[in-house]
């Protein structure tokens, strides 16, 4: 005959059984902690962030984290080395035309494509001004550069491919007292070429080539 079998334990009592229920959250407690994650990301993301690059920038590259500032010789701030300005005096060199006036607060349209007839009207304004500041016949005296005649995508680009600077070469000598031999050499130094070569093209920052040339011409 078999043993009988040994005695199951009971059933645990219901109340013993079923774990605590934790209290409701209430909609204070959830905006309360979204109100300090807020605060905490826009004190991260808006200061602490910025901060801490800004830091770095400074150390590796000081000009560039500052906005690229020139100074004139008297060590003050006068524009940005990214930035062109309008200048039309004789014994200076000119940036390429703008859809704003070089000013960083307008916006503007797309300049007009090699397709849409606004190009040509936009081209034919500066070759006329540019004759006519120049005094000069252009299309006897010689073909000005597109990157002089047509608005970069931005409006504001300081910066013109060597033969669009070297173009004013005469026009700059016959309103100072330097050659234009001197002046040649001038724009050549302050040519930039590309990094890598043969990837992208040279050009001269106007308006630092600009600043530079001012305390040759006693101004």
């Amino acid at each position: 005959m078999s043993a009988a079998p040994s005695s199951l334990p009971s059933p645990a009592s219901p109340s013993s059984a079923e774990a605590p229920i934790p209290p409701p959250h209430s909609g204070l407690r959830h905006v309360r902690a979204t109100a300090v994650f807020l605060v905490l990301a826009l004190l991260v993301a808006g200061f602490v962030y910025p901060l801490i690059v800004t830091g770095i920038a400074e150390v590796i590259n000081p000009s560039g984290a500052s906005g690229s500032l020139l100074r004139d010789p008297n060590g003050t701030v006068i524009g940005s080395s990214l930035i062109a300005q309008n200048t039309s005096a004789p014994y200076l060199f000119w940036s390429r035309p703008s859809l704003t006036d070089y000013n960083t607060t307008l916006g503007a349209a797309t300049p007009p494509g090699p397709s849409d007839p606004a190009l040509g009207q936009l081209i034919n304004e500066t070759i006329n001004y540019t004759g006519g500041a120049w005094k000069w016949n252009v299309s006897q005296n010689g073909t000005l550069p597109y990157w002089f005649l047509a608005p970069s995508a931005s409006s504001v680009d300081p910066d013109l491919v060597p033969e669009a600077v070297l173009i004013q070469v005469p026009r700059v000598a016959a309103a100072t007292n330097l050659s234009v031999g001197w002046l040649t050499g001038f724009v050549n130094a302050h040519i930039s070429n590309p990094p890598i070569p043969y990837v992208g093209v040279a050009y001269v920052d106007v308006l630092k080539l600009d600043i530079d040339l001012l305390p040759h011409i006693g101004r």
